[in-house]
């Protein structure tokens, strides 16, 4: 297909329907792991003039960007030396407000870290949101020129490099404490979409401060030095989800980017997300997969459960969500799989997979902070950004990446991953081929049971996938019985 028959396929993307905004980014380069994107995120920093801003579910001034480099100073450190270099920069961290709490298990960050102690940086713990909700939002934007979005916060328990090592003595907490191997993805990209993430992180501190911050109209170049591109003036959209309240109307486009994604895919579907529990999307996959001439599936999925929380709600409606795919899945045209890595003494640890990734046949590419769960459909407030491939370059793109991800799992490379699909003609074929090395992918096997049609018992409470708003639902009620009564007496 020549890359103009390309150009003139109709889009899969839509504003106002599974994209809030349309535009093109000039460049765009995939961070894959915590490691590349702390280190460019250090020097685009370091390259701030103006401003920057930075959203999170959470945050840590204790961590390293470069925890490789002994010297490498914390991060809070890091910023307030940037200020104090730079009488004209403001350094903005808005992150939800029970985060710190809920991730971290301690308040430091809310009595005043000493290098948040001055004019220009300033600390914001967001609680405009629903009972139950939370602000999940991964961004760093710098100058209004350059972003940063996807799945991975400015956190502990984030960083890693891709050899994913069990033994890794810089892969600690800012108390010394070792934590897992975790995997993760992250998008950098500038040009004119870099506005519009812009005007998102305006309306959230508006939202949460009543204060507009005038968005810069000269954009600067802060793109770090050595960072390779991988796309450039390519069709990118912002899709968000943002909880409806009483007074705002909310967002769900992430949700609707992901239902139309999976109805429109051709030929296959490669997702990776820590969590699989939301019913809709496990629906729309299970019918999918009844086709006779479906796409195929490779789910990557991270299989233990940490916490209650997780434990009770996340893990086992994952369960039932897996059960229903299998048993939709009567044309073998499913795997779902977590990664495994091997150890000194021979035996196995599973990879953290904290991804939120979507490849949709060669033609999108989204990656960003929804989770396939109920919560990321509604009640949280998220942010993904997806590439709309327009020529045959940009689909080879978007192949590589996909690739790449795989050769990460597999331990092979991106080539051999290529040359495996396009000897089998199928993706599932060229992962069982490779499938062979300690370091693998393992199918995710679930106890036989029931096929449960509905939710486990609380879902509506820690996984819900909207606000319990009362008020509103007694005015539904009211009207609907008003209307029957009405239309019985008439």
């Amino acid at each position: 297909m020549s890359s103009s028959a390309l150009t003139s396929e109709a889009s899969l993307l839509e504003e106002s329907s599974n994209v809030w905004r349309l535009s093109e980014a000039e460049k765009v380069a995939f961070l894959i792991d915590a490691e590349p994107y702390f280190r460019n995120l250090k020097i685009a920093l370091s390259r701030a003039q103006r401003s920057i801003w930075i959203l999170g579910w959470d945050f840590s001034g204790d961590i390293r960007l470069r925890p490789l480099d002994e010297d490498s100073p914390l991060l809070g450190d890091y910023l307030r030396q940037l200020v104090e270099a730079n009488a004209d920069l403001d350094i903005r961290i808005h992150v939800w407000g029970m985060g710190p709490a809920y991730s971290q298990k301690r308040v430091g960050l809310y009595v005043g870290p000493k290098w948040a102690d001055h004019p220009r940086i300033t600390l914001c713990f967001d609680t405009s949101h629903p009972l139950r909700a939370a602000h999940h939002q991964k961004i760093v934007l710098i100058d209004d020129s350059l972003a940063f979005v996807g799945g991975i916060d400015l956190t502990e328990g984030r960083w890693d490099t891709r050899e994913h090592l069990v033994e890794q003595p810089a892969r600690t907490k800012p108390d010394g404490a070792p934590y897992p191997p975790v995997h993760d993805v992250h998008m950098a990209f500038c040009g004119p979409a870099v506005t519009h993430i812009a005007e998102l992180v305006r309306r959230r501190w508006h939202k949460a401060n009543d204060t507009w911050i005038p968005i810069a109209e000269e954009r600067v170049d802060c793109w770090p030095g050595g960072l390779k591109t991988d796309l450039e003036h390519c069709r990118l959209g912002i899709s968000r989800t943002e909880p409806r309240t009483l007074f705002r109307k909310g967002a769900e486009e992430a949700i609707k980017l992901t239902l139309d994604g999976i109805e429109k895919a051709r030929e296959r579907l490669y997702i990776e997300t820590q969590y699989l529990s939301s019913y809709e999307v496990g629906k729309a996959l299970a019918k999918r997969l009844r086709e006779a001439e479906g796409p195929e599936m490779v789910i990557v999925v991270t299989k233990s459960s940490r916490g209650i929380f997780e434990q009770y709600v996340m893990a086992h409606n994952r369960n039932r969500v897996i059960r229903q795919l299998r048993a939709a899945d009567k044309h073998g045209r499913l795997r779902m799989m977590y990664a495994m890595l091997p150890t000194e003494e021979g035996g196995e640890h599973e990879l953290l997979i904290h991804s939120k990734v979507m490849v949709i046949d060669d033609r999108l590419l989204r990656i960003g902070s929804s989770n396939l769960a109920n919560r990321s459909e509604g009640m949280d407030t998220e942010c993904d950004v997806v590439i709309e491939a327009r020529s045959a370059h940009e689909r080879d793109v978007v192949k590589r990446f996909r690739d790449t991800l795989l050769a990460e799992h597999l331990d092979c490379t991106a080539e051999e991953v290529a040359m495996a699909h396009e000897q089998a003609g199928s993706l599932i074929a060229a992962v069982d081929r490779l499938n062979v090395n300690a370091r693998c992918l393992r199918s995710y096997e679930v106890r036989p049971g029931p096929r449960e049609v509905g939710s486990l018992p609380g879902t509506a409470i820690l996984d819900a996938r909207k606000p319990y708003w009362p008020l509103q639902r007694w005015r539904k009620r009211w009207k609907q019985a008003a209307g029957r009564l009405f239309g019985w007496m008439a």
